[in-house]
């Protein structure tokens, strides 16, 4: 038996395989892998139309209620974009916090382009709880940014920023509307921020919060308190961000 002999029969076993598998996969999950192959393959890009319920009961010879059930399960785990009366779109890609990275290298991971928007900057005392996270006095002053994130032209994250005005006051006069906070402290400081500790919650974007983001108010929005030390161990940045949680996942991975 010759080697084009056994490669053709072990194509044709993996084609048996994988029609095997599509036989046995639910209905409404192949759609999705149809749809999400598309999507990895650069056919279908944010924004862009997805079929809608009836063409892919049709396409895929399933009942309407299937394709339903695979759309909306899509929609919950914010793959598409379902918009009553227009049809179900792809949605943009979500910011996933499973590491320590500033904003703007965020958004390049993902291929966005970030802007900021500085709100307000200013130099503070009275902050009492902040100062003793960040293992100051309580008398203490702070450097407080106050920044509004967006990607593209779309704002999805409102931040504020607090660190020792002792040992960081310039930083109300640096530029952090077109740079990066880490990488200003690396650059302007030699510090090099290395672990967080944060705590999690869920909140709604009350008037002045929806109108920095454009969202109504009410919003659900991503609370996120970051306490950020330094490779030494100290901490440096205390940062309270709100993000639209249609935008932003949280990623943990637990042991047993």
């Amino acid at each position: 038996m010759n080697r084009a002999t056994n490669r053709a029969r072990r194509v044709t076993l993996e084609e048996f395989m994988k029609v095997r598998i599509q036989k046995t996969e639910p209905a409404y999950k192949r759609i999705q892998s149809a749809i999400r192959q598309k999507i990895d393959a650069g056919k279908l890009k944010s924004g862009d139309v997805v079929e809608s319920e009836r063409e892919l009961a049709k396409l895929h010879n399933v009942s309407l209620m299937t394709a339903r059930h695979a759309l909306a399960d899509l929609a919950r785990e914010g793959i598409v974009e379902r918009r009553h009366g227009a049809g179900t779109f792809v949605a943009p890609p979500k910011i996933h916090f499973n590491k320590l990275l500033g904003y703007s290298e965020q958004m390049a991971s993902l291929g966005l382009t970030t802007r900021s928007r500085i709100v307000s900057s200013a130099i503070l005392t009275g902050e009492h709880e902040i100062a003793a996270r960040l293992a100051l006095s309580p008398s203490e002053r702070l450097v407080r940014v106050e920044r509004v994130r967006s990607a593209g032209s779309e704002a999805i994250a409102h931040e504020v920023c607090y660190l020792s005005a002792a040992e960081f006051d310039d930083l109300i006069d640096a530029p952090l509307d077109r740079s990066s906070l880490f990488a200003a402290l690396q650059r302007n400081y030699g510090i090099e921020l290395a672990y967080a500790d944060e705590e999690i919650d869920a909140t709604d974007a009350d008037h002045r919060i929806a109108e920095l983001l454009s969202i109504p108010r009410g919003t659900s929005l991503l609370r996120i308190r970051q306490l950020i030390f330094s490779t030494s161990g100290r901490p440096i940045v205390y940062v309270m961000g709100l993000y639209r949680s249609g935008r932003h996942t949280v990623r943990i991975r637990r042991f047993r």
